[in-house]
């Protein structure tokens, strides 16, 4: 393992940071939000609006969090405290240190009910994910549900124990390259459905008539939740990155990778979904359940129903796995350069976590079904209070802090080390006057969405 005078472990190069990072990024909401999301909001004009707000807004978080990690070596609340002592600024620390805990854990759980059907199509069981009442009795099953999500937090907690190169980087450099593949294979398969062809004109073609302002926000908070902004894991990683790895390259190949990876997973699931459906584009409206109730009845219609299922879960089990890595990887570095513990016992404490807050969301289902939190389930509240809520307001403080404590000038001298900084206009510009209006309008939207005062 490679590390530095201060023992901090490192990613052996740009290619293990690219992979790692990029592994974090693509994750669930690649394969089942950013598909249905396109579907509903202008097919063509979601997909432009979103590689632009990526490119920009997505770019310039991405630099500003990752900078932060390598000019301190610190995980979220160290690099906060680095610079500034203020009550803020300990919040704003403990906030993006705080969110991949909460994340974590319900993260896992529906990881777990990956595996569930990995392992039923492995098994041959090509008609029962299909059958309507298959997801909801198996989730409404306290023992399979708690079951599975231990199996996959087992997983996840096993990589990290290994460390950063030997751990993290080593199994992103296995699962990222075979995603992609799998990926590409089964997008191939997909649009060459009798019927497809409508599905990928569909996507590809803008369609301006649901086209709006709720194209711009939807886009835009879909690329917060994909590029792993605010959640420390990018301060953390940032950390782990040696100072002649170029920032500018690569923070944009890891966006190139995640966005790639977002187009491939609409061009597996929007042609087929069209071909199954005899082109009826409402399919895709099923929202987080397309992937669990949807895409299964569609495998079943399919000649190669078993493999493509396989193939499928087997490529969201690796997103999943990759992304609930990074989370994992960037709580237990918190509790080692706040409290001075050494990795194993960091590790034990994550799954203290995990297991508390993950069974809570497991059990929701089932045994604490009538038990509620503003009237969401415990899953569903855990990931509102930190995707909708917790991580603008993180991002938000991480513009103020470079802004006003670091200074932007010094960020800058810090990406200079290793990159020529061509984008140095885009991020000026973005970092001042762009992405502070962006979080509040993120922030805004999403508590109207949650009151029903506007969709999302």
């Amino acid at each position: 393992m490679t590390k530095t005078n201060d023992n901090r472990s490192k990613f052996s190069g740009s290619l293990g940071y690219v992979l790692a990072t990029a592994g974090s990024a693509v994750g669930l909401g690649n394969i089942w939000r950013f598909p249905y999301l396109a579907a509903k909001y202008g097919g063509g004009a979601f997909v432009l609006v979103y590689i632009i707000l990526a490119f920009t807004f997505g770019y310039t978080l991405m630099t500003s969090e990752t900078v932060l990690g390598r000019i301190t070596g610190k995980s979220p609340v160290s690099a906060y405290k680095t610079y500034s002592k203020s009550g803020w600024s300990k919040a704003g620390g403990w906030i993006n240190a705080i969110v991949p805990m909460i994340i974590l854990p319900y993260y896992s759980v529906i990881g777990g009910w990956v595996i569930k059907y990995l392992v039923t199509y492995v098994t041959g069981n090509v008609k029962a994910p299909a059958k309507d009442g298959f997801f909801g009795s198996f989730i409404g099953t306290a023992t399979q549900s708690e079951g599975w999500f231990i199996v996959f937090a087992a997983l996840t907690l096993i990589v990290i124990l290994f460390g950063v190169e030997s751990g993290v980087e080593r199994v992103s450099k296995i699962m990222m390259p075979a995603l992609v593949v799998l990926a590409i294979i089964v997008a191939i398969y997909s649009c060459t459905r009798p019927g497809a062809a409508e599905g990928i004109k569909y996507f590809f073609i803008p369609n301006f008539k649901n086209f709006s302002i709720m194209t711009i926000v939807a886009a835009m908070g879909q690329m917060f939740y994909s590029l792993s902004v605010a959640m420390g894991i990018l301060i953390t990683y940032g950390s782990y990155m040696k100072k002649d790895v170029d920032v500018d390259k690569s923070t944009k190949r890891v966006i190139i990778f995640d966005s790639g990876i977002a187009i491939l997973a609409a061009l597996m699931i929007i042609p087929a979904v069209f071909a199954f459906s005899g082109g009826a584009p409402e399919q895709l409206q099923a929202g987080p359940s397309l992937m669990f109730v949807m895409i299964p009845k569609v495998f079943e219609s399919m000649g190669l129903g078993q493999i493509t299922g396989v193939l499928f879960f087997l490529l969201v089990l690796f997103a999943a796995l990759t992304s609930s890595i990074s989370l994992a990887e960037t709580s237990a570095a918190t509790f080692v350069d706040e409290f001075g513990w050494d990795r194993k016992k960091s590790v034990g404490f994550v799954l203290v976590i995990m297991l508390v807050l993950g069974s809570l969301s497991s059990l929701g289902y089932n045994v604490l079904g009538k038990v509620t939190i503003l009237g969401l389930q415990f899953l569903d509240f855990f990931d509102f209070i930190s995707n909708s809520i917790m991580m603008p307001i993180a991002a938000f403080a991480t513009c103020i802090l470079v802004l006003r404590v670091i200074g932007r000038e010094n960020i800058e001298k810090e990406i200079s080390l290793s990159s020529d900084f061509k984008w140095k206009g885009v991020y000026e510009t973005v970092l001042h006057y762009v992405a502070p209006v962006f979080l509040l309008l993120i922030l805004l939207s999403s508590i109207l969405s949650f009151f029903g005062i506007i969709s999302i």
